[in-house]
């Protein structure tokens, strides 16, 4: 069995016909798989068997981690090292391959979690037709019905949602606040509580049921110490929070630069910007505009800004985001130079490494260095990883 792939496969490469991408093996295994799927450039295939099996495989705490169950773990049967160097080859790779780079990646562990397991604080529950809620087959719409997620945060368990009937419902999600111990059950957008009260950087956040938040305990915090490692904020200065949220970033960025700085949030998402707007009063300084990115960096500009966080979704930034970003200083030099709207550093959030690199390149052509990357353990049992890119102004010849 060759390298791991993105997406929590192992790819096979036979002297002929396709590359076959191999679930529930790992890189140097010999195993028996069933093709699942072909197409005229791949295979997909499950390991039914495992004929030599590397030192790195281990039992999956979940029977429902198997060839034929539940499609949200890709790696339990790897042991949590091992995930983490899976990780971050697919990130080297990703990097090498569309963006041109060649860079060491460690991936980090994140607080909160127990060994990999009891982490997710938002878990989706699809219902069959029988009004049972379970969790789907991998690359299915079968639903495998599950007494526990082991992957899930007590919390979520506790909801007891697939110990019950759901009629006329096509889906259940939980959403949990550890700090706090609220939650909420959302019956096929029907919402439960209209917020939870979720907690990091050393203060409460509120956050609607259905909005977006780090789903992993300690997510959130490392992150945002980790974006102010990245851009070293001083006092005074102006700051950029793209695709805001509900203001995480903003709110750590509005302490570092104080009242004589600002800080300029965007956030399509309605919910999102009451909510990031609620989040920030106790800091004026930070005002949040709703609407996207791209067109309203198009009509207001930078507002002055040296510094900026982008945490796009998993489609990646927009180009015309790129070029905003990357307007030159008025006097052509390298920009290390802090001027009124010359953005000078970048700390991109994204989970995901494809799109990453992507985004990296357009950066790079466009005048930019990867100064900084590191990479987190956010979702662990899964091949989703967290990275976050440090992005400077490159230095003139």
């Amino acid at each position: 069995m060759g390298e791991a792939a993105h997406g929590g496969w192992c790819v096979a490469r036979p002297a002929s016909g396709p590359v076959i991408f191999v679930r529930h093996a790992l890189p140097g295994e010999q195993v028996r798989a069933v093709i699942t799927q072909t197409t005229s450039r791949l295979a997909r295939a499950d390991a039914t068997a495992i004929l030599e099996a590397s030192a790195d495989r281990v039992e999956p705490p979940c029977p429902h981690a198997r060839p034929g169950g539940c499609g949200g773990c890709d790696w339990q049967h790897a042991s949590l090292p091992a995930q983490r160097d899976l990780k971050a080859a697919v990130i080297r790779q990703q990097l090498r391959r569309i963006a041109g780079i060649e860079r060491d990646v460690t991936v980090e562990p994140v607080p909160g979690d127990q060994d990999g397991l009891g982490w997710r604080t938002r878990v989706k529950f699809a219902v069959g037709p029988d009004g049972v809620a379970g969790l789907r087959r991998h690359r299915s719409h079968e639903i495998v019905p599950i007494s526990e997620c082991p992957i899930a945060h007590p919390l979520v368990d506790a909801a007891a949602v697939t110990g019950r009937r759901w009629p006329e419902a096509t889906s259940v999600e939980v959403a949990v606040a550890p700090a706090s111990g609220q939650r909420a059950v959302i019956v096929a957008g029907d919402h439960g509580p209209g917020y939870l009260r979720q907690r990091a950087a050393g203060r409460s956040w509120r956050v609607s049921a259905a909005g977006f938040w780090q789903v992993h305990p300690g997510a959130a915090e490392t992150l945002a110490v980790a974006v102010l490692d990245a851009l070293r904020p001083q006092p005074g200065e102006v700051a950029l929070d793209l695709y805001c949220g509900a203001g995480l970033f903003a709110g750590v960025l509005a302490a570092a630069v104080g009242p004589s700085g600002a800080v300029i949030g965007i956030e399509a998402d309605v919910a999102a910007v009451r909510d990031a707007r609620r989040n920030l009063r106790a800091t004026p300084w930070a005002r949040v505009h709703r609407g996207d990115a791209a067109v309203l960096l198009a009509r207001n500009g930078l507002s002055g800004a040296s510094l900026a966080v982008l945490d796009p979704p998993r489609a990646g930034v927009a180009r015309p985001v790129i070029d905003v970003l990357s307007v030159p200083p008025p006097d052509g030099g390298s920009g290390h130079a802090s001027g009124p709207g010359r953005i000078s550093r970048i700390a991109y959030v994204s989970c995901d490494p494809a799109t990453l690199a992507r985004d990296i390149a357009a950066f790079a052509a466009s005048g930019w260095t990867l100064e900084a990357l590191r990479a987190f353990d956010a979702f662990p049992m899964t091949h989703h990883v967290e990275c976050l890119a440090t992005l400077a102004r490159s230095s003139p010849g």
